[in-house]
């Protein structure tokens, strides 16, 4: 090898050290969560163990809400035909909603060892989909005499959050803090913006269109969720002091759907028409079907719902065409470099030997 080709490589080789760390996803195993006997499954929150709670088929055709730990329990119901499983703590604890008795209405529960009716604001019905370390709640209730639904925050007791000055408003995170993300109505009909609530209401605006929705808060009191932009289409966003657009896996829409202690967003994003996959955020936009080991083969990821501070992610896809598969993806060992880096190696590597073709001609 000529000394040339020697310095061309020699320069290669620092400019890759000279790289900053990828924020790619690491390869992930999949863990099919499997049903209750029916015939779907889907996953929607994440504890820092690794336990996921969602709600499956069962073999009477209703749903019932779940926790999976290493294998999927089933919750019951508070009487009635139906139960959804939405938020999940470190203790386990699940909240998310259940049909009463005679299937009379829903309303908001936790389920620890047995399933606790967490009432409502006066009115109906309650969901809860929200549950942060000290067990309190946080969802949507009917108020009183048909006044609206508003966002409540539970401990021992449901408490009103209000809105943003419309008719509803909806409750659907809460990080450790006792700070809520989720979204209302405002005093502009029918606009509806995202929120973050710690001791009042905060208006997150949009991302220059009419209507955000908030879904997603970590311990730092970041947000995520979607937001209409200025032109068509929404995307996913994170709210710290302002909105930022992350953009999307190339189609219109994405949308943020859980947000972890680092940052790293997870959610769902159109890829081009109508499908629709599953993503990973972290300083840009990953579409996590590229990023599974040999166990993926068959699968489409087509939302990401929970990420915990371990990297491990739930959400649902489809197997083999079929639909309603809840998954587990936990981080496969690293044994080569991850797409991501095979494909920024390989471009450095054509461009390392392009230029040293290009020195050669010039100095021949």
């Amino acid at each position: 090898m000529s000394a040339r080709l020697n310095c061309s490589c020699t320069l290669l080789t620092l400019s890759l050290a000279a790289l900053p760390a990828l924020a790619a996803p690491p390869r992930y195993h999949v863990i099919d969560l499997g049903r209750l006997g029916g015939g779907s499954s889907f996953a929607y929150a994440i504890n820092s163990n690794g336990t996921v709670a969602g709600r499956s088929g069962t073999t009477n055709q209703g749903y019932h809400a779940f926790r999976y730990d290493t294998g999927m329990h089933d919750l019951g119901t508070l009487g009635g035909e139906a139960s959804y499983g939405f938020g999940i703590n470190d203790s386990g604890t699940v909240t998310g909603f259940s049909r009463t008795a005679g299937n009379v209405a829903d309303h908001a529960f936790t389920y620890d060892t047995s399933m606790h009716d967490l009432g409502t604001l006066g009115g109906g019905e309650s969901e809860g989909f929200g549950i942060n370390s000290s067990g309190t709640v946080t969802g949507i209730s009917d108020l009183k005499g048909n006044a609206g639904s508003h966002a409540f925050r539970y401990d021992t007791s449901m408490h009103d959050l209000g809105t943003l000055g419309g008719y509803a408003s909806y409750g659907y995170a809460i990080n450790s803090s006792g700070t809520v993300a989720g979204f209302s109505q405002t005093t502009e009909y029918p606009a509806t913006h995202a929120f973050r609530y710690d001791t009042s209401m905060q208006d997150l605006g949009t991302l220059g269109g009419r209507d955000s929705f908030g879904y997603g808060i970590n311990s730092s009191g970041t947000v995520t969720g979607h937001s209409d932009t200025a032109e068509s289409g929404n995307h996913a966003f994170t709210y710290d002091t302002t909105m930022h657009d992350l953009g999307t896996l190339g189609g219109y829409n994405s949308s943020g759907q859980g947000i972890n202690g680092s940052g790293t967003v997870v959610g769902n994003s159109y890829i081009n028409g109508n499908v629709v996959h599953a993503f990973y955020y972290d300083g840009a936009m990953f579409d996590l079907n590229s990023y599974l080991d040999a166990s993926g083969t068959g699968w489409t990821l087509n939302d990401a719902r929970g990420i915990n501070d371990a990297g491990q992610i739930t959400g649902f896809g489809t197997v083999n065409q079929e639909g309603g598969h809840a998954f587990l993806l936990t981080v496969a060992p690293a044994s080569t470099p991850e797409p991501g880096t095979w494909a920024l190696l390989a471009g450095m590597t054509v461009s390392g030997l392009a230029l040293a073709r290009r020195r050669r001609t010039f100095r021949a």
